[in-house]
C-alpha cells in the first residue's frame, strides 16, 4: 500500500524541543460525512438500538439460563478449570451487557460473581452458597426489573453481595498484597 504524503508526521522544530504531529488517520477510516447531509451517524445508530431493544429481554434471559447452567456444572463438578471459566464468562457477559440491555443494576452483582472467582486464590473454597446468592440475586434482579422499587431493592443485594465477598476475599487473600484484589465499591452513573 503506498503511502501518501499525509500519512507523514508533521514535526516542528523549535531551539530546544521538536513536536511531533501524527497523521489523522482516523478521519479517512471514518469517511467525511457531508455537512449538508441530515443523516446522523449517532441517531443512525440509536434507531438500530432502538430496533433491536425488544429483543433485550431475552437476550438478557437467555443469558441468565447460562449463568444458571453454569453454576449447575460447578455443584455437580466441582470448580474445574472449565466450570470456573464457563460460570467467570456468564458473568462478565452480563455485566458488561446488562446496562445496555436496560438492565443496570444486573451488573453490579454480576462483577461481584467475577471478582469472587477471579481473586479467589483457590476456587475450591469458594463457598457454593455464595454462589448461589450472587446467581440467584442476578436472575430476580433481571426478572424482576419491572418493579417500581427495582432500583432500591437491587442496589441493596447488590451491595450486600459485594460486601459479603469484600469480606470473604479479604479473608481468603490475608496472606497476599491485598491492592488491586480489594477494590472499593464503584460509585454508580
Amino acid at each position: 500500500m503506498s503511502s501518501a504524503k499525509s500519512d507523514k508526521p508533521l514535526v516542528a522544530t523549535y531551539a530546544d524541543h521538536e513536536v511531533i504531529m501524527p497523521p489523522n488517520t482516523l478521519r479517512r477510516a471514518l469517511g467525511v460525512r457531508d455537512p449538508n447531509s441530515a443523516e446522523d451517524p449517532v441517531a443512525r445508530a440509536e434507531a438500530a438500538l432502538a430496533q433491536l431493544s425488544g429483543e433485550f429481554s431475552g437476550w438478557m434471559s437467555a443469558e441468565c439460563e447460562r449463568l444458571d447452567q453454569a453454576r449447575l456444572a460447578v455443584r455437580a463438578q466441582g470448580f474445574t478449570a472449565a466450570t470456573r471459566e464457563a460460570l467467570f464468562h456468564a458473568a462478565h457477559d452480563i455485566k458488561g451487557e446488562a446496562a445496555t440491555f436496560g438492565f443496570p443494576w444486573a451488573a453490579t452483582a454480576a462483577d461481584s460473581l467475577c471478582r469472587l472467582i477471579e481473586h479467589t486464590p483457590d476456587p475450591d473454597r469458594i463457598p457454593l452458597a455464595l454462589v448461589d446468592q450472587h446467581v440467584d440475586g442476578v436472575r430476580a434482579i433481571i426478572r424482576e426489573r419491572a418493579r417500581s422499587d427495582i432500583a432500591a431493592v437491587a442496589e441493596t443485594l447488590a451491595r450486600r453481595l459485594r460486601e459479603v465477598t469484600e469480606e470473604f476475599l479479604a479473608h481468603e487473600n490475608r496472606d497476599r498484597h491485598l491492592d488491586g484484589i480489594l477494590a472499593p465499591v464503584t460509585a454508580r452513573g
